[in-house]
């Protein structure tokens, strides 16, 4: 068997997880959410407000002030309605599957033992360059 069509059925097992499964069925949530799909259009208007303010000559920094608190109102009840957060937790759990069959490819691209190479995530502290860990 060749390593494009292995790669292939690897994809096909993957899409057949549980843990996709589940990030399809929080996203088909999400989706059919109104409430969630409001707030998301509603957050974009706010994003494309700031930018349109950001790149006036002359922006007023009070508006700046209350679309920002507005930008980040919209925000937190986005990130606090049970459907994203639903899954937000079903797109990590999925990629770090994916994080993980990806490390154990390449460890074993470099010479690793493929039956003993593995990956374990690991934090920095510094949230600024992670998907998150929880």
């Amino acid at each position: 068997m060749d390593m494009i069509q292995m790669a292939k059925d690897l994809g096909k097992a993957l899409q057949q997880d549980q843990v996709y499964l589940d990030m399809q069925l929080a996203r088909q949530a999400s989706d059919e959410d109104e409430s969630l799909q409001e707030a998301i259009g509603e957050f974009n208007l706010k994003r494309m407000a700031i930018n349109n303010e950001a790149q006036k000559e002359e922006r007023s920094e009070e508006t700046m002030k209350r679309l920002n608190e507005e930008f980040r109102a919209v925000y937190a009840r986005i990130m606090q309605n049970e459907n994203m957060i639903r899954y937000n937790d079903a797109k990590m759990a999925l990629d770090a599957t994916v994080q993980r069959l990806t490390a154990i490819i390449t460890l074993s691209a470099e010479g690793e033992d493929p039956e003993t190479c593995d990956y374990e995530a690991a934090c920095s502290g510094d949230c600024s360059s992670c998907a998150g860990c929880h």
